[in-house]
């Protein structure tokens, strides 16, 4: 297909102008308006009113995750510990050939204090090892025979960088917290094989180009996840573009450059959907499990600041090596303590390494100290934030604000400040840790309102940001943290024509209704269409 005319809609082009029709040749934008009516097209799609714009991107994701949370118990959605509990025997049951029962995405507030006791699942599976990631995927909860086949017991001391939470006799609860010892028991449990892996990527950029998404930044990346990966895209399996994070790992960083590397150079020869541009580190943890750091003790346990993941000067010098490789530095930092290491760290970066266009990233930004705020825009740091977070759902009012305290809760996804402050704002989702789906995530930021529309005003109204802000931040802002600015993000001519078309022009509606109300019909990569909706069914006469 050399042309194809998109007419009879609204086109936001995200340059601050509309129109009313764009015409893609060879897979790039080649007009816009009357030109673009001009002269004959091979196809034309008529938008019938509808809305397109630059495909969405995700800046910060976890898509081997999400597409493996479809193989398991199903655990979101659920109201209760007893339902979860259920739903795990209900599908041990449907699969006596798994030695493991493996899941993710259990609601951690249905626990008081996010801590779930192994017995709950021993009454449900008898005999056979159960481990469930949180929705966070920083906590584990597993019943007594994974504890058993991991060796672990009430001798099994606390690391620096892992918590076994524990009964008051000392015997272990059966919640994990944090890497060392989610690890203990997951580094026990069969691996998952190349082909599920791959059938994993595949189902994940499926769904992501169903809500829209032609981009994604795959926020932690093992080096067995690159070879499932890559093996994707020579079959030619992936539905979006990825660019791969690999993840610094504070025991064997010495190493890992030089791999890092060689594994950039195999990515460059698959494709122009891969790229392996992005170094991951993990600066913290999170309030909820009070692993994130922060700068003061938690308001609800005045024994603890949180969990450094790495030790600090080993951040530098890791920083520093990958810095020097040319690759993009993307950091986890929630608590304030955490956020400050991450500036700090890519402020030794620039001192030591000099001056490049190297557009680090600090992903999620929970809590920010306000000293710290005009040091985004000053060290070109791009904030990657994800909408919605910032709002007060379950998790939010019975966890993380009880665990900051009220003055450090209003210090929490400063998106408006961090705009008016001149950052570069990204935006994200976490998939699977909440909604993938942009359509969700702009009516959070515009509202700061929960689904009850709730407070009303906004929580923490100062900090609400215009949908065309939020548009952008989920548009151009991606492909400024992509180094893509040049080729995506926007609707001008010789623009790549990665292109999102929705069934409405969302503006025109309220902000709380945008994602009810509105559907995806396409998504095109540089032309060709690799979403199409399903026929909406015809209504009975």
């Amino acid at each position: 297909m050399t042309r194809t005319l998109f007419r009879n809609g609204v086109v936001w082009t995200g340059t601050g102008a509309v129109t009313h029709a764009l015409s893609v040749r060879y897979g790039r934008i080649e007009a816009l308006g009357a030109a673009a009516l001009a002269g004959d097209a091979d196809e034309t799609v008529d938008l019938d009113g509808g809305l397109l714009l630059p495909a969405f991107g995700d800046g910060h994701c976890h898509p081997d995750h999400g597409g493996f949370e479809a193989s398991g118990p199903r655990l979101k959605g659920h109201g209760g510990v007893a339902e979860i509990v259920e739903e795990v025997r209900r599908h041990a049951e449907a699969h006596p050939e798994d030695e493991w029962i493996t899941g993710a995405g259990y609601d951690s507030t249905l626990a008081p204090d996010g801590l779930f006791d192994a017995r709950w699942l021993d009454a449900a599976v008898p005999g056979r090892p159960v481990a469930l990631r949180a929705w966070d995927y920083h906590t584990l909860w597993c019943n007594t025979e994974a504890m058993r086949r991991a060796g672990l017991s009430a001798a099994t001391p606390d690391t620096a960088r892992g918590v076994f939470a524990r009964r008051p006799d000392g015997e272990l609860l059966g919640t994990m917290l944090e890497w060392d010892a989610v690890d203990a028991v997951l580094r026990v449990a069969p691996p998952r094989t190349a082909e599920d892996t791959v059938a994993a990527l595949r189902r994940a950029t499926e769904i992501f180009a169903a809500a829209g998404v032609a981009w994604v930044q795959d926020a932690w990346v093992e080096p067995e996840t690159v070879e499932a990966y890559l093996t994707a895209a020579g079959r030619g399996l992936l539905a979006t573009r990825v660019n791969l994070g690999l993840r610094a790992d504070p025991e064997r960083w010495r190493d890992q450059p030089e791999e890092f590397a060689d594994i950039r150079e195999r990515v460059r020869a698959a494709g122009d959907l891969l790229t392996a541009n992005t170094v991951k580190f993990f600066v913290d943890g999170i309030v909820e499990n009070r692993t994130a750091s922060l700068l003061a003790p938690y308001g609800d346990d005045p024994c603890t600041r949180g969990m450094p993941i790495w030790p600090y000067e080993e951040l530098l010098r890791t920083l520093a090596a990958v810095d020097a490789l040319g690759f993009q530095a993307h950091l986890h930092a929630i608590g304030d303590a955490g956020v400050r290491t991450a500036l700090d760290a890519i402020e030794h970066v620039i001192r030591v390494n000099g001056p490049r266009d190297r557009r680090p990233v600090i992903a999620h930004v929970g809590v920010l100290d306000e000293a710290d705020l005009p040091r985004f825009a000053e060290l070109g740091v791009i904030a990657n934030l994800q909408p919605l977070w910032a709002r007060t759902d379950p998790a939010m009012v019975e966890l993380t604000i009880p665990r900051l305290g009220p003055e450090r809760a209003r210090r929490q996804y400063p998106i408006g400040s961090l705009l008016r402050s001149g950052a570069r704002v990204s935006f994200g989702s976490d998939w699977p840790v909440t909604d993938h789906r942009p359509l969700s995530g702009l009516p959070v930021a515009v509202t700061r309102e929960n689904a009850e529309r709730q407070p009303a005003g906004g929580w923490l109204p100062g900090e609400r940001v215009t949908l065309e802000e939020a548009l952008t931040a989920y548009t151009a802002g991606v492909a400024y943290q992509a180094f893509a600015e040049r080729e995506r993000g926007l609707l001008v001519p010789g623009m790549t024509a990665d292109l999102a078309w929705l069934d409405r022009d969302l503006r025109r509606l309220d902000p709380h209704d945008i994602a009810s109300r509105t559907a995806v019909l396409g998504t095109w990569l540089a032309g060709e269409r690799v979403f199409t909706a399903e026929p909406k069914p015809l209504a009975p006469a």
